[in-house]
């Protein structure tokens, strides 16, 4: 079971997906517990969140353990799950409002980050950590 959650490609590449998505989760989440009025369960509670003193912390943790994860390479298919959740959930919380009192392209501009860090996830979710990951080293190791 490990061993085909671990599965990845062998490209070269992948390893630039897994530093941008791995990087930015992990210094957000570094970020909601820094910046927690700003970034964290303040930001919750601005956009209406219930539990936001909860949510938080709870949604920072899974950013840093995940973003670590996604950045080594470990797991990186499991790790990409919750960081496609939040990011479904930031799209629908704080955007739909914006679409819906500034229009599409205000929406589009203010959702790009946003849409890049949803999409290099389900490609990580799809492909896995990549030739230069931890997931590579465990599953080939017992190949040779």
């Amino acid at each position: 079971m490990f061993k085909s959650i671990a599965k990845t490609d062998n490209q070269k590449t992948t390893i630039l997906i897994r530093l941008m998505v791995g990087a930015v989760f992990l210094s957000e989440g570094i970020q909601k517990f820094l910046f927690a009025d700003k970034l964290g369960a303040g930001r919750f509670t601005k956009i209406g969140l219930t539990h936001p003193e909860f949510l938080g912390p709870f949604v920072g943790l899974f950013e840093i353990v995940c973003g670590s994860l996604i950045l080594i390479g470990l797991l990186t298919r499991l790790a990409s799950i919750p960081i496609i959740i939040i990011m479904l959930v930031a799209i629908a919380t704080t955007k739909s409002q914006i679409l819906a009192n500034d229009g599409f392209w205000v929406m589009m501009h203010g959702s790009r980050t946003d849409w890049a860090m949803l999409l290099g996830s389900i490609f990580l979710l799809i492909r896995g950590g990549g030739r230069w990951s931890a997931d590579n080293i465990i599953t080939t190791k017992n190949n040779y």
